[in-house]
């Protein structure tokens, strides 16, 4: 069953299970998440330069503020200026979340803006009264302050989630603005969204590729560092692939455009990224609950401490008002909004440049949990570039290179390794391969066609088991062996012999997961001898050959029945099954194979080295998340408390200002501390 993926590379995968793109407005502000970010973020800065300004007055003809610094400072009509520049700064500067309440009661419940808004206007309401003749205490000065951080703490906020967003947008910044076309008449320049698949286009050294294609011309050194992670430049020469974004060493190339503009690889990792970063993990919607649980413990807990200090303590109404505030400002789940977005921003980014495509965030957290991994074997554990060792003839009516030519042609349709290597062989021979009609592909068991109205088929050993036809037992004299067998007219014509070598990674990565405590398996249509010899290299904890797609889900199944969490990797299209019933699906495709689009997570560069970095960057985000959730929630343990008062006849209190300080403070505790992760990746890297 070695010959597993032909049917998939002609089949589409149903991705319906990656189509949760939620509004993701938590991580634009609060409640503002249809606006476009950069005219937010100057928004709330002019806001908060404005605000500031006018709040100097209002601070200096505060007396509780006169009283603090030992100066006095009056005038007729001091009240009514004080009240009108503190109005201003209440609708001006208070607008933003006066709005975001509006916004959060009609999506259903209070939230973090609704909080602010109500402490605002309670603080207003009750001091311009006082001011129009109502006995009491004017609160204007710590109005204007609470507004002036809250503002700033917001444009920090945002500030922080658009830098995180950049770096995804500079990808598409790797792109050059013009393409050489070459034409009949010479070669000519010509913009990007002019290019057409089939064009040939010229790279010069130094410039960089403007679309995915295939050389068809030249050979050079290649650095697609950016857009995979892979370090090293990568060789390339005729039919090799190349990537839109990477930059040409040293050599010219001509290459025929496979993909441009909305269609290319690079385009397709942008549009990935952004997936992933609208999608909400399970942790991010329990920050979400946590948030909203906060918000109703403000609004509860200030009405009770407004009450206890009004009608059970001898105490006024002003004191009581006070404690009321506080304890609403102090409870606002600001940090919370922020404490989940932002490190899945910056890990999902960070990730894509280190060649992880995360589609879902889920999994992704979830990779840290993982006790089995299967493998697949071509193109994961393997090189997956089969060169054909031997070809055997059955049938005395056709000789070696017509046996090739016709297997060539065939798999001149397949996109595998194994048909690419078979192609690559003709090619070499230079031999001139016919047409073929009725191409069909069956799935985990082979392809055929018509060639001058003759059938041929290239099938898998379990293929022939199937049919009832014999087995050559010399067909398998060498373990690390993979064969294919040609039918005519479903008479044996003979086999080829390929060879795939094991990747030199892939042990290495093999150690690595073991040493976490790993369990590593492999199933490979392959069959058995190649199977075991592949196991016994690279140390496997188990493997299984001859399976059919369906038989790979089974034993993913089987797994996770013995209590394991398992991740599958595979191609992503073959495997799709599998990759959809593991705890992880993770697909490898290196180049322009990242289209397939199958799997929850996305390596770049067909490395399962890659898989123990996913792993790592997974249990870095995750941690990441809890300590922002913890520091953005835990805090209200010490500080609602001494918010209410209850340490008030010790001399300890929280004023409305102290409050909005901590609470900006959680918020840029959280961005740091999430900025931190960049650090951690950076080291996993290394």
């Amino acid at each position: 069953m070695e010959h597993k993926n032909h049917e998939n590379h002609h089949a589409h995968h149903d991705h319906s299970a990656h189509k949760n793109h939620q509004d993701h407005h938590s991580q634009a502000g609060h409640g503002h998440g249809g606006h476009d970010h950069g005219s937010m973020i100057e928004d709330f800065k002019r806001r908060f330069y404005i605000c500031l300004l006018i709040s100097i007055p209002v601070l200096v003809l505060s007396p509780m503020i006169q009283g603090f610094f030992g100066f006095e400072f009056t005038f007729i009509g001091a009240s009514y200026v004080s009240a009108t520049l503190s109005s201003f700064i209440f609708f001006y500067g208070g607008w933003p979340f006066l709005k975001g309440l509006k916004d959060e009661l009609s999506k259903g419940g209070p939230g973090m803006m609704t909080l602010i808004a109500i402490a605002i206007t309670v603080a207003w309401a009750y001091s311009t009264a006082v001011v129009f003749g109502l006995s009491g205490k004017v609160f204007y000065w710590e109005l204007v302050t609470l507004i002036d951080i809250m503002l700033l703490g917001h444009w920090i906020e945002m500030k922080s989630v658009m830098g995180a967003s950049k770096a995804l947008e500079k990808l598409a910044e790797l792109m050059p603005s013009e393409a050489h076309l070459v034409t009949e008449d010479g070669v000519k320049d010509i913009k990007l969204n002019e290019i057409h698949k089939g064009d040939i286009i010229l790279i010069k050294p130094g410039e960089k590729i403007p679309a995915d294609g295939l050389i068809v011309e030249g050979e050079s050194e290649l650095d697609e560092s950016a857009l995979t992670g892979e370090s090293k430049p990568v060789s390339k020469t005729i039919d090799d692939q190349v990537i839109g974004g990477a930059i040409n060493i040293d050599g010219s190339l001509k290459v025929k455009v496979n993909t441009a503009g909305e269609d290319s690889y690079l385009n397709k990792v942008i549009k990935l990224v952004k997936e992933a970063q609208q999608t909400k993990s399970k942790t991010q919607n329990l920050a979400d609950k946590a948030a909203g649980a906060l918000a109703y413990v403000a609004i509860i807990g200030g009405l009770t401490t407004l009450i206890y200090w009004w009608f059970f303590s001898d105490q006024d109404f002003n004191f009581a008002l006070e404690r009321m505030v506080t304890v609403m400002i102090i409870t606002c789940p600001h940090a919370l909004g922020l404490a989940v977005p932002l490190v899945s921003a910056i890990s999902t980014t960070y990730s894509a440049k280190n060649g992880l495509l995360i589609r879902n965030r889920t999994a992704f957290e979830n990779s840290r949990k993982i006790t089995a991994i299967v493998f697949d074997k071509t193109g994961t554990l393997t090189k997956g570039e089969f060169g054909v060792k031997e070809i055997c003839v059955m049938d005395s009516n056709i000789d070696k290179n017509e046996l090739l030519t016709v297997a060539a042609a065939i798999e001149q349709e397949s996109e595998h390794p194994i048909a690419k290597g078979i192609v690559r062989h003709a090619k070499k021979q230079k031999l001139n391969l016919p047409s073929i009609s009725s191409f069909k592909a069956e799935k985990g068991k082979g392809v055929e066609a018509l060639i001058d109205d003759i059938q041929f088929k290239i099938v898998s050993p379990g293929y022939l088991k199937e049919v009832g036809l014999e087995i050559p037992n010399e067909a398998f004299d060498n373990s690390s062996e993979t064969v294919v067998f040609i039918l005519k007219e479903n008479t044996l014509a003979g086999y080829l012999k390929l060879t795939d070598s094991i990747r030199d990674e892939s042990q290495d990565a093999i150690h690595l997961l073991q040493k976490k405590g790993i369990k590593t398996y492999m199933a490979t249509g392959d069959n058995s001898q190649t199977a075991k010899s592949v196991s016994d290299q690279l140390g496997l904890d188990g493997y299984y050959s001859e399976v059919l797609p369906h038989q790979k889900s089974e034993i993913i199944t089987e797994l996770q029945q013995k209590g394991n969490f398992v991740a599958m990797t595979g191609d992503g299209v073959n495997d799709a099954p599998a990759l959809a019933k593991a705890d992880v699906g993770i697909a490898i495709g290196s180049g322009t194979d990242v289209a397939a689009e199958t799997a929850d997570i996305i390596l770049t560069e067909s490395s399962p080295k890659d898989i123990t970095r996913l792993i790592e960057f997974g249990q870095a985000t995750y941690r990441k998340m809890i300590q922002n959730l913890v520091w953005a929630t835990g805090y209200n343990v010490v500080a609602i408390p001494l918010a209410a008062g209850t340490l008030f006849n010790q001399g300890i209190m929280i004023s409305p200002a102290v409050g909005a300080a901590l609470m900006s403070l959680s918020t840029i505790v959280c961005a740091v501390n999430a900025q931190l992760l960049k650090k951690q990746i950076s080291n996993k890297e290394g």
